[in-house]
């Protein structure tokens, strides 16, 4: 299925700023992923390995990151880890920024988000036509990305989204929920995945997934045509499946 790319696009997020000489060594004591090889994808956990948020770490200074959230999640962010600082020697502060994502070559930050080459760019001249949401969306759902409130909420461990492949180091130390995701990992598999589904029309998240009469999964996202579900790991990518009592099938 073929989608054109658009030049670039807005990128609501929220920011955190975490300062101060044990900055570094604080944020690898709380996120999934190595601190060092920012700018990178990252997660924080529950102990139970459920996402409080996923995040963006960029560094900016030798003891200076700026943390990027989804929108509506910094404060979260931000409560957090203050409350795991402890003797911690760092500032923990919401910023205002504003975040554009340019399509193709270009210096910035490398987003994943769309399934094609590009990047974010912090505090750059908002586009003079910005992608539509749709098209983004469409873009997003090919590429079997995740979203914040979608795909990722508390329901959803992070291995049944993908998040283990690209938001998590198994070869750096401890941090909060790190146990379940490491236990998972090595010793046992989800019960579910995302999948890109062919669908009529545009059906609602929530919308159950068939196969012949037994519920198998559940829309979460959706654009005319396309769709993301979460399906059993057991049904086979070939199967004829319904969707709204229509027939549905994995690209």
């Amino acid at each position: 299925m073929e989608t054109l790319t658009p030049a670039a696009a807005l990128r609501p997020r929220d920011y955190v700023a975490v300062r101060g000489p044990d900055a570094a060594d604080f944020l690898e004591r709380m996120l999934s992923n190595e601190v060092a090889s920012a700018p990178c994808e990252a997660l924080l956990l529950t102990p139970k390995g459920r996402v409080i948020a996923p995040l963006v770490v960029v560094r900016t200074g030798d003891h200076d990151f700026l943390l990027l959230t989804e929108a509506g999640l910094g404060e979260a962010v931000r409560a957090t880890l203050t409350r795991a600082r402890f003797a911690a020697k760092c500032e923990i502060e919401p910023e205002e920024h504003t975040s554009v994502v340019v399509f193709g070559a270009a210096d910035g930050i490398p987003n994943r988000e769309y399934g094609v080459p590009a990047v974010e760019v912090i505090d750059a001249e908002p586009p003079a036509e910005p992608a539509a949401e749709e098209e983004l969306e469409r873009l997003r759902i090919l590429a079997r990305r995740p979203r914040w409130g979608r795909e990722i909420d508390d329901r959803v461990l992070p291995a049944e989204a993908g998040l283990t492949k690209t938001h998590v180091s198994f070869t750096k130390g401890c941090y909060p929920g790190q146990e379940p995701i490491a236990r998972l990992h090595h010793r046992g598999k989800a019960n579910r995945e995302l999948r890109v589904l062919e669908v009529e029309g545009t059906p609602e998240p929530e919308t159950e997934v068939f196969l012949a009469e037994k519920a198998v999964g559940r829309i979460t996202s959706s654009v005319p045509g396309l769709a993301l579900a979460y399906i059993r790991v057991e049904v086979p990518p070939e199967a004829e499946l319904s969707v709204g009592g229509a027939t549905a099938s994995a690209l």
